[in-house]
């Protein structure tokens, strides 16, 4: 889940490998740094207190000895530190750097007679140029190689996501129905690559792919073959039963004989669906019009309600088989009224019953599929999400807030708006 706030692009892969890398560059270049900084500042401070020390070895030796002092050394020079100063009172050597005369000295101090203080000065200016000059080149060096770490590790993490997004996008494709697709990493076909989880991805993806497809492709000829040969015996069947005489049995016989035919029809129309090849044969119908035509055909109790009309270029064979595979599903399925509504290029078929099953509305419809006691077998939606699709419209399901079932089929519109009174 997404946190509050955030925008979307922050959750993405590339940001999160961006701010790792740039984190952990900018903690590896400040941990760098200071144990540069501290090893050299140690170094020249060093330097500079033992030429300090030895300078104020030879300033007491000159002391004691009545001998002029050197330039720089004096007893309680001004400028000396004041916590310097002390602690050469109390008897203790020792170093200090601070400002004198507007540029950083060196102070190193020792006792003198009568709580005064012996101190010689070292020029520290040239040292605090060097230590300066070496944490702005560390700056320099850490911001330039933090820009090249996370400009090579953004378009290492950019070829990765790309890879990704790529594998994601023939997922979607092969979700949706395109089982052709495939990723067709080169790492996967070239075996002298080094395979990442990336192409293993990639792999495994195409894999399945072409193992579904395979067993669909089987299954479609099954259907298919199964279709054909019911269809020589059950002509046959159907002539014998109209050679019956009249009667109960034999309306019961004449009955399950045209069932198994509307089914057998059915299978035929999914194996022909299935193979993707259906050829439009379109005309220009008024939606309205044909919607009646449709209800008349039914002989169902339907209200068809116009609430504007229009003309659309479509296959009116397969239009009507949509429309009346949804109006007859309305009435075996649903309770009444049932009405079929046309506004524009969307027609809309409700009914007043339970609704469709939670699978159907959230994944659509699927052959040999009923729930809650339904009769049929689940072919008269698929045969009409399949000629949906193959007239290039929409059609989804729903159940209506006040109850009840809802298809809406959306055509793509072409043709002009009829004329009110035109029809």
């Amino acid at each position: 889940m997404r946190r509050p706030g955030l925008p979307r692009w922050a959750g993405t892969l590339a940001v999160k490998a961006a701010v790792f890398i740039t984190v952990m560059c900018c903690g590896l270049a400040a941990m760098l740094g200071v144990l540069v900084h501290v090893s050299v500042t140690d170094q020249t401070v060093g330097q500079a207190r033992r030429l300090a020390l030895s300078r104020l070895s030879d300033a007491t030796k000159a002391y004691e000895a009545g001998d002029s002092l050197l330039p720089g050394a004096g007893v309680d020079p001004p400028g000396l530190p004041t916590a310097l100063h002390e602690l050469a009172v109390d008897g203790d050597r020792g170093t200090m750097v601070s400002l004198h005369r507007g540029r950083p000295t060196m102070w190193a101090a020792g006792p003198a007679d009568r709580n005064r203080a012996l101190a010689v000065e070292v020029d520290y200016s040239q040292q605090s140029r060097t230590i300066t000059g070496l944490d702005r080149s560390i700056l320099w060096s850490s911001g330039l190689a933090i820009g090249a770490t996370l400009l090579v590790g953004a378009l290492a993490v950019t070829r990765v996501t790309r890879r990704l997004r790529a594998t994601a996008t023939v997922a979607r494709r092969i979700s949706a129905g395109d089982l052709d697709a495939r990723v067709d990493d080169p790492r996967t076909k070239d075996r002298s690559q080094p395979q990442d989880e990336v192409a293993a991805v990639a792999a495994a993806l195409d894999s399945m792919a072409a193992s579904l497809q395979g067993k669909l492709l089987s299954e479609q000829r099954f259907t298919a073959d199964v279709a054909h040969e019911l269809r020589t015996p059950l002509t046959g069947l159907h002539a014998a039963a109209e050679l019956l005489p009249a009667g109960r049995p034999t309306e019961l016989v004449r009955d399950r004989v045209a069932a198994l035919r509307t089914l057998t029809e059915d299978l035929l129309e999914i194996s022909r669906l299935d193979t993707g090849r259906e050829k439009l044969e379109s005309d220009t119908e008024e939606l309205g019009a044909l919607a009646s035509r449709v209800v008349r055909g039914s002989g169902t109790d339907t209200e068809v309600v116009v609430v504007r009309d229009v003309r659309v270029e479509t296959d009116r064979r397969r239009l009507e088989r949509v429309l009346g595979n949804l109006v007859a599903n309305a009435h075996k399925h649903g309770r009444g009224p049932v009405s079929l509504t046309v506004d524009g290029s969307v027609v809309t078929v409700r009914d007043h019953g339970d609704g469709y099953p939670d699978y159907l509305v959230e994944h659509g419809p699927q052959r040999f599929r009923t729930e809650g006691g339904a009769t049929g077998h689940g072919l008269g939606l698929t045969i009409a999400a399949g000629q949906a699709e193959v007239l290039g419209a929409r059609l989804e399901f729903a159940n209506a807030l006040g109850g009840g079932a809802v298809a809406t089929l959306t055509l793509p519109q072409r043709g002009p708006s009829v004329p009110d009174g035109a029809m």
